[in-house]
């Protein structure tokens, strides 16, 4: 995925701040919100912060604040229907369509190579440009995740076109956030609710987490345990307002150093352009392969991510029934 750290950044951030005390998330929603939102529980008391971390069956990291924020009695146990977006059903659930894509630095990756699949998409940002949604579909975008936010002030410049044009052309959709190492979670969390609709027929929400050694404002690498603290944090607090389980996007290095044997109740979304992802991640199950960086399509006036999921066209069907909201 490609990112972009905000000038403005630059002078917020006097270098990585510490985790502070988790508040309860004062959440102001996107004004484009259909459904009712329940507010999360008010704790008694300081619930403590990011620092403190225990462990959860199966390894996964869990705050101490969650059983004050998000109870198991309001936490989702079943996922919502799969509700499409319209003009996008045939015979009641999107069509998928063969991809027809194109790739400008084509990868071999043997028997188990991305063309075996048949459900495929892609993911953008405003480095596509101005998209024609309609026709990228009909080129084999069964999907598409959209970039959002990043960090806790900065909104993809493109996001709330592709949202709604993706829609239009008949496109599920999911957002994504960049996660930034210099902010809080919490507040991070708070940023992506207020400008991420919550819809009907959307995909699960993306948490986007690499190591970013190019940006120009922070360079941090947090230890593992505050990693998977922070990760948990925002993926609880999507969870609790989206009503869907989030999905994790990360890359081989970031993956090696932080994420092996964790978060295994999570879909995982996971590059791999060298190589097929069984190889890279060979400990991990995963829902969706990004192949391509370097992608071609008609409609996209420039590169795009190509992605691939991990199952039979009905296996897609019954992920959605399962996953979308």
């Amino acid at each position: 995925m490609r990112f972009l750290i905000p000038a403005i950044l630059a002078v917020a951030v006097s270098g990585c701040t510490a985790s502070s005390k988790l508040d309860v998330l004062d959440l102001q929603p996107s004004s484009e919100t259909v459904s009712s939102i329940v507010p999360a529980p008010v704790p008694s008391e300081d619930v403590g912060g990011e620092g403190e971390v225990m462990a959860m069956a199966g390894g996964t990291p869990v705050s101490p604040a969650r059983a004050a924020l998000f109870p198991p009695e309001v936490m989702p146990e079943e996922e919502v229907a799969f509700v499409a977006p319209p003009g996008a059903v045939s015979s009641g659930r999107p069509k998928v369509y063969n991809q027809k894509f194109d790739d400008a630095k084509p990868v071999s990756f043997g028997r188990a190579a991305p063309k075996h699949f048949p459900v495929h998409g892609v993911d953008v940002s405003r480095w596509q440009g101005d998209i024609d949604w309609h026709t990228l579909r009909k080129q084999g975008a069964n999907f598409a995740f959209i970039k959002a936010t990043e960090g806790i002030d900065h909104v993809d410049d493109a996001f709330r076109r592709n949202w709604k044009a993706a829609a239009e052309a008949g496109v599920p959709r999911g957002a994504y956030h960049f996660f930034y190492w210099c902010r809080t979670a919490r507040d991070q969390a708070k940023w992506f609710i207020r400008n991420v609709p919550k819809v009907k027929g959307a995909l699960p929400p993306v948490l986007d987490v690499e190591w970013n050694a190019h940006s120009q404002t922070c360079r941090h690498r947090p230890t593992r345990q505050d990693v998977l603290e922070k990760m948990q944090v925002f993926l609880d607090a999507l969870e609790r307002h989206y009503g869907q389980r989030p999905i994790i996007y990360t890359s081989p290095d970031f993956y090696k150093d932080n994420l092996r044997g964790q978060f295994r109740d999570y879909p995982f979304w996971l590059r791999s352009v060298a190589a097929h992802p069984d190889e890279i991640y060979s400990d991990r199950d995963w829902a969706f392969w990004q192949y391509s960086g370097t992608g071609q399509a008609r409609g996209v006036p420039e590169n795009i991510d190509l992605n691939v999921f991990n199952g039979s066209e009905r296996g897609w069907y019954e992920w959605m029934s399962r996953r979308a909201h």
